[in-house]
């Protein structure tokens, strides 16, 4: 057994099995330590019999009070899963205190470091459940030390109690780390030493002295410099040096080496040097003064670097931010010729694909209109024919044939000024519930009864301003083509809905920011594949055989929209069926109740005599409506231009009626003349004839009172019948 005089001499492991070995003692024996203010052991409870004990407990006091190294008892605490969670300190001695910066007896050291590091549990955990002593080096973030452990266990296993020897090693640690990276700075320039010298870099390594001015140089340095290598390795003067330095750069060295000298600052320095070649290189002088402990200047060592590559380089590197910069300086001026080349190539693309698209467009026409033409033409030959030889029988059939023929011509032409957006429209306020309701039994007589049609009005629906017949035919043309879709029969829906359009929906559906009322056709048909989709409404596209359609249709529905100010849109899925929405713009106002007269109504003479003038620079056209008019009784007077039509409306001539051309020579155009002809004869009756939509006729998209628009090509019947429907209510002599 040891005694109190002996602890000096004891080593740490000595120390530590000793105090192993009391405490294994004393717990053996039912024995506690009890904490006081200076960690001292109590005694008291101790029997006093059992002398030796108590001197085991004094030694094992002082001990704790004697050794350097930091010692405590912990209790480990695990969790339901038995693991490691936390640790509390059950004894500590003061040098433990002193390494740790606190007294932690009796604490849980979560409390003093929530942010330990699970590493601390994990091994004390190892220690309390499995025995097994550990002894270890690591680094503890919470108290920013490194520390040296052994960890044993003690006390019984079931109270997962552990003794710590530790030892604060922060000191080592750091000074073994500055150590390393010294020494990896030292290899790194070492390493960098020797690839200059590979390279070639480096031309020598002198040292002079500075107390005797001799500079001693390397065998390199004198090779170099053309110097016996022996004269170099016993010294050379400053002035045998200077020699060698370029006339121009001495006073530059000699000022350097005198500033480094006096304020010890690094040496570094470029100029040039004749070499053993007699020619001039350039190279860069580093060095540095090294110094007595008074400060007193003893020596400036240092190293020659060629400077040739690297000037090279630095001329390399000038010219080509010189080529740079000019190139910046050009750049504006390639990039707006470059921009024109792009422009010019995308305009001739365009006008490629323009004339692709007439030649496809003109094609078409040409095939339809020959094959109508081929009809009309043929049927009035036949009809001369057939007059010539008396046979009257057959003229009706052919007339009848021509008829057809001109008809459909006046269809097809109809749809391509549908298409290109300057057919005449007569735009009104509408309620589209009300005309798909009424279109709804047309419908269904239409597609069959194999088809199902269904109309979803929706309520507080807004009113649109369209051409309302225009709308109809366009409805039922989608009808057609949904029910061509369904060749077993399905169903169609006809759906209206109120739509806002932000700017975002606008700009994805290329039409003004605003409100719309939305007229979609959905059917259950095969669906159509997206590059049909994308070819929709190219005219003359179609997907049906070969004689059963024009492939104008649903151009012409494009066009009436984007000319009623609106939008067409296509969604479809091959196989699941197709929707198409028509967006029409919202009107602001009430829908008025339309009391125009019956259609159909038999077409009489008005027996009055009524004077209507008719002004059209197309003589034959002129010549067939005064015709048709003058054999209703009506008084006619004719103008084949606007000049000659407004002087009549200018004179004392008394006329009921105004019938004129839109595009007219003379000056001014139809609806131009007719305006001039209301300042002097207000509200007489108007009918503007046009083939084509002239932006002149609309005023803001209506027509006043009194005005109606006729289409070329148009029937004499319906000529007669818009005559009658302005004559008959009342008298409108102007």
């Amino acid at each position: 057994m040891c005694n109190s005089d002996g602890l000096e001499s004891l080593g740490r492991t000595d120390l530590i099995a000793e105090v192993l070995r009391l405490r294994a003692a004393t717990i053996s024996r039912g024995q506690t330590f009890p904490h006081t203010d200076e960690a001292k052991l109590d005694l008291t409870a101790t029997p006093v019999s059992d002398t030796a004990l108590r001197e085991r407990h004094e030694l094992f006091r002082t001990i704790l009070h004697t050794i350097e190294a930091a010692f405590a008892i912990v209790e480990v605490k695990f969790d339901e899963d038995d693991n490691p969670v936390d640790y509390r300190f059950l004894e500590a001695n003061p040098a433990f205190e002193r390494e740790a910066g606190v007294n932690l007896r009796g604490k849980w050291v979560t409390e003093f470091a929530p942010d330990l590091e699970p590493f601390w549990f994990e091994i004390y955990g190892h220690v309390a459940k499995t025995r097994e002593p550990k002894t270890f080096e690591n680094y503890a973030e919470a108290f920013d030390r490194w520390f040296d452990v052994k960890a044993v266990p003690v006390g019984h296993p079931d109270d997962r109690r552990i003794a710590i020897f530790f030892t604060d090693v922060t000191e080592r640690r750091r000074s073994q780390e500055r150590l390393r990276t010294s020494e990896a700075l030292a290899r790194e320039n070492v390493q960098r030493v020797q690839l200059a010298l590979a390279a070639g870099a480096i031309v020598g390594t002198w040292h002079w002295d500075l107390s005797s001015g001799h500079f001693t140089v390397d065998e390199p340095f004198s090779v170099a410099f053309g110097l016996d290598p022996e004269v170099g390795r016993q010294g050379l003067t400053q002035e045998q040096l200077m020699v060698t330095v370029h006339p121009d750069d001495r006073p530059g060295v000699t000022a350097s080496i005198d500033r480094v000298v006096a304020d010890g600052s690094a040496y570094v320095h470029q100029y040039r040097v004749r070499r053993a070649d007699g020619e001039y290189y350039w190279i860069e002088a580093n060095g540095r003064v090294d110094r007595a402990e008074d400060g007193t200047a003893l020596s400036l060592p240092g190293v020659l670097i060629d400077l040739g590559e690297r000037r090279a380089l630095e001329a390399e590197r000038d010219r080509a931010i010189a080529a740079l910069r000019t190139l910046n300086e050009t750049l504006e001026l390639r990039v707006a010729a470059r921009t024109a080349e792009l422009m010019d190539a995308e305009e001739k693309l365009r006008q490629a694909q323009k004339m692709e698209a007439v030649g496809q467009l003109t094609g078409g026409l040409a095939h339809d209109f020959n094959n109508l033409l081929a009809g009309i033409s043929g049927s009035l030959e036949m009809v001369t024919s057939r007059i010539a030889q008396g046979k009257l029988a057959d003229v009706d059939k052919y007339m009848v044939a021509a008829q057809g023929a001109a008809r459909r011509a006046a269809a097809l032409t109809h749809r391509l000024l549908a298409f290109s957006r300057r057919q005449t429209l007569d735009p009104r306020p509408t309620n589209v519930n009300a005309l798909m309701d009424g279109m709804t039994e047309l419908i269904q007589r239409t597609v069959g009864p194999s088809i199902q049609v269904q109309n979803i009005g929706a309520v507080g629906l807004w009113p649109a301003l369209v051409d309302a017949s225009q709308l109809e035919n366009a409805l039922l043309n989608l009808c057609i083509n949904a029910r061509d879709a369904m060749p077993d029969g399905g169903r169609i829906t006809l759906e209206t809905a109120n739509r806002w359009m932000d700017r975002k929906a606008a700009d994805a559906y290329d039409m003004p920011e605003g409100q719309y009322l939305c007229l979609s056709v959905t059917d259950t048909g095969t669906g159509m594949s997206p590059d049909v989709v994308a070819k929709a409404f190219d005219p003359f596209f179609t997907t049906k055989p070969l004689g059963q359609g024009t492939g104008l249709g649903l151009s012409m529905i494009y066009g009436f929209a984007k000319q009623s100010g609106g939008q067409v849109r296509i969604y479809s899925e091959v196989g699941i069926g197709t929707t198409l929405c028509i967006y029409l713009p919202r009107f602001f106002g009430d829908v008025q109740v339309n009391d125009d007269p019956v259609f159909g109504a038999p077409i009489s003479s008005t027996a009055k005599g009524e004077t209507v003038l008719v002004v059209d620079d197309e003589p034959t056209v002129r010549m067939m409506i005064v015709d048709a008019l003058s054999e209703l009784g009506h008084v006619v007077l004719e103008a084949s231009n606007s000049a000659e039509g407004l002087a009549i409306l200018r004179s004392g001539v008394h006329l009921d009626l105004l019938i004129t051309d839109v595009g007219l020579p003379g000056g001014m155009n139809g609806r131009q003349m007719a305006d001039a002809g209301r300042e002097l004869r207000p509200g007489i009756p108007t009918i503007f004839i046009t083939g084509y939509a002239e932006n002149a006729v609309m005023s803001h998209g209506y027509l006043p009172i009194g005005m109606r628009v006729l289409t070329k090509p148009f029937a004499i019947d319906g000529l007669v019948l818009q005559v009658r429907e302005l004559l008959q209510p009342k008298s409108h002599g102007c």
